[in-house]
């Protein structure tokens, strides 16, 4: 690690809190990291994340046309020096955001790799480079994954390619992802299944590649343990894009094949609400799926534009939205070793250093108005009184009765006949509960 560079971002301070009334575009209107939120501070609710490859490797590059951002940190060549670069721009960029997390994927962090034998002994570098960054600046890592999905090997996927060579050249990317992460005390450890599904049934065998999934995904949780890392597995759910059906369509689809292959409790999901609206669910819906399954992770942070079915990753400044998420999450008790990670790139417009602060400042005074608004309705506990009044002849006799081991459909019908139950309809009082969401937004 080299610290003989010149400042990337010499004429910006460490970004600071300053309070609503604030008309500085570089400070915190709404994220004060000490407040107390919940009897929890908000920088340990929110656990807050930058992404190493939005931020740091994108060069606003498009499908139809080059990039337009020229980072002082980038070069046509992609070599060491560019990698050790992008690192020093990485960490200082999250130091004068002042949170606490980053994340990436082993390609990120070091230079263009020739072979799998290359890209080993460059991420082992990349490793103690990283460390020593962490050591510095006080940073910690939420989590590391394996690029399963650039390289043209992994055109039809990585774990479920129909070459077992390129599948054990992505095992091996795993396998070392997963030893950095750990040896960089990350606290969980992502698979994005970008490429393992399938364009068309023509020529994919579905049985034998689910199976191959799920046998190699058992592999990855057995060396977790082998080595000691305490971190959660997560896989991060998305129904297309880049491939036309992708096994991992979303949380219910993934709690599916988890319980296939014995794998409940071992894995979780990382959601993104930019791939929720993909699969036709919200944000909040994927939550609620998740908190009720038991299989809640982290959160890549992120939206959609609604004019597209594209996953645009832009910076979610949807205050509603994410405040209707959080009311799912916070109940649970929120998130433990996950977090909320920034996969959100600025626009290809967007080509000035100081926009990658504007869109993380954005993004992060979201969340935090998101949690206070959250907090504020928790506190005031009318949603929860009005589910529990909603819901409450469940815990009266009839409800009892019905859920108990003894009753039957006989017994159930019968009930309803001698007691001439009518079961008479009673308000849901939707607009009420939506108009509360509104006037607790921060």
């Amino acid at each position: 690690m080299s610290n003989t560079h010149a400042p990337f971002f010499p004429d910006v301070d460490r970004i600071s809190y300053e309070g609503p009334s604030s008309d500085n575009p570089l400070a915190y209107q709404h994220y004060a990291k000490d407040q107390i939120v919940l009897g929890k501070r908000m920088e340990d609710h929110l656990r807050m994340a930058v992404c190493y490859w939005h931020t740091y490797c994108w060069d606003g590059f498009d499908i139809f046309g080059a990039g337009t951002f020229g980072r002082p940190w980038h070069n046509p060549q992609n070599d060491r020096s560019a990698a050790d670069l992008k690192m020093a721009a990485a960490f200082e960029f999250l130091t004068k955001l002042d949170l606490p997390f980053y994340c990436f994927h082993d390609v990120d962090v070091v230079e263009a790799s020739e072979s799998p034998e290359a890209l080993s002994s460059n991420l082992e570098r990349a490793t103690e480079n990283l460390g020593a960054y962490q050591e510095q600046t006080g940073k910690r890592l939420l989590w590391g994954t394996a690029n399963l999905f650039s390289h043209p090997r992994y055109a039809a996927g990585g774990l479920t390619n129909p070459d077992p060579e390129v599948t054990a050249c992505a095992i091996r990317q795993i396998r070392d992802c997963l030893n950095a992460t750990h040896r960089l005390g990350g606290e969980n450890y992502v698979l994005w299944g970008g490429r393992e599904g399938y364009d068309t049934l023509l020529n994919t065998d579905l049985t034998r590649e689910l199976e191959n999934f799920g046998r190699f995904l058992s592999m990855v949780v057995e060396h977790k343990h082998k080595i000691g890392f305490k971190g959660k597995i997560l896989i991060e759910p998305k129904p297309h894009e880049p491939m036309y059906h992708q096994y991992d369509f979303d949380t219910a689809t993934i709690y599916g094949f988890l319980s296939r292959f014995d794998l409940l409790g071992e894995v979780h999901v990382n959601i993104e609400p930019n791939h929720s609206t993909l699969s036709g669910h919200s944000f909040a819906h994927e939550i609620a799926t998740a908190v009720s399954l038991g299989m809640m992770g982290s959160i890549d942070i992120n939206c959609g534009n609604y004019q597209n079915g594209w996953d645009t990753d832009q910076f979610n400044l949807d205050v509603r939205d994410i405040t209707l998420a959080l009311v799912e999450l916070l109940p649970s008790g929120g998130l433990d070793t996950g977090g909320f990670n920034f996969d959100a790139k600025v626009r290809r417009q967007s080509s000035d250093l100081h926009d990658l602060f504007y869109g993380h400042i954005g993004g992060v005074d979201a969340l935090a108005r998101a949690l206070l608004s959250a907090a504020d309705l928790i506190e005031r506990a009318n949603l929860k009184d009005n589910k529990d009044k909603r819901y409450a002849g469940w815990e009266g006799d009839l409800g009892k009765t019905m859920l108990s081991a003894s009753s039957s459909l006989d017994s159930i019908a019968n009930q309803a006949s001698a007691q001439k139950l009518d079961g008479r309809h009673t308000s849901g009082r939707q607009e009420y509960l939506e108009n509360m969401i509104n006037r607790s937004l921060v």
